[in-house]
């Protein structure tokens, strides 16, 4: 494991760029895993301006998304396919063929996720996996109690989640209740993690993931296990260690 400090989320969100931006140059046909959430907006703003001025290339580049939302349509703002295309995809010049994520208008769950996992194996695995960390240790909609085995599958989301995903719906009641997620088996075969953290209220959980037991109640500590594992956090986020 190695721990990357940074003084802010600009600097945070700045040095995550960097090491995403080494691979697609190192390896410009690379396969990234992507993520959602609020923290790592910053990144890909910055992968942005980077590639605005001509130092990236993303034609050849595969990605593959953490999760989407099951019952969200496509063009549902708060489908994660909105959010990355929005975010990131319609910004660079990514081959759109090239970009998957779960479909979450497919209801027959065991069928979609023995697509997604098809998909994964067929463009030989993920080189770079981005991830963010909730307040419990999720990674992915991998929630406390999740089996280290699993490979992309359905789940039930917890009523934490439900209710810090309600800020972007209209009322509680919109808010999707399952979601399809890569397993941490899949996360744990990417050939390099990266996750970001930043604030002063992931400081507990960035401690107790990555400085506590290895246990499916803290899913994401099992990343103290991969053999090539990057924490960038913010001084806040880190303050506890």
């Amino acid at each position: 494991m190695k721990i990357i400090r940074a003084k802010d989320y600009k600097d945070m969100s700045r040095k995550a760029a960097n090491i995403i931006s080494a691979q697609v140059i190192m390896k410009p046909n690379c396969v990234l895993g992507l993520a959602t959430g609020g923290t790592p907006v910053g990144t890909y703003k910055q992968l942005i301006d980077w590639y605005n001025k001509g130092d990236l290339d993303f034609s050849e580049v595969t990605t593959v998304n953490l999760d989407e939302y099951r019952g969200l349509p496509r063009e549902n703002p708060q489908s994660y396919w909105y959010f990355m295309h929005d975010n990131l995809f319609n910004h660079v010049n990514i081959d759109h063929s090239r970009i998957n994520l779960p479909d979450g208008t497919n209801l027959d769950a065991a069928a979609e996720c023995a697509r997604y996992d098809e998909v994964i194996r067929s463009v030989g695995g993920i080189d770079l996996q981005l991830l963010g960390i909730g307040h419990d240790g999720h990674i992915g909609f991998n929630e406390p109690g999740s089996a280290f085995e699993l490979g992309t599958h359905c789940v039930d989301l917890t009523q934490d989640t439900i209710e810090a995903n309600k800020r972007f719906f209209e009322s509680i009641d919109d808010v999707p209740r399952q979601a399809y997620t890569m397993g941490i088996k899949t996360i744990m075969q990417a050939r390099k993690v990266l996750l970001v953290a930043s604030g002063k209220d992931k400081a507990s959980i960035v401690k107790k993931a990555f400085f506590g037991p290895v246990t499916p109640e803290v899913p994401a500590s099992i990343l103290q296990m991969h053999p090539d594992f990057i924490l960038v956090g913010d001084e806040e986020a880190l303050s506890e260690i």
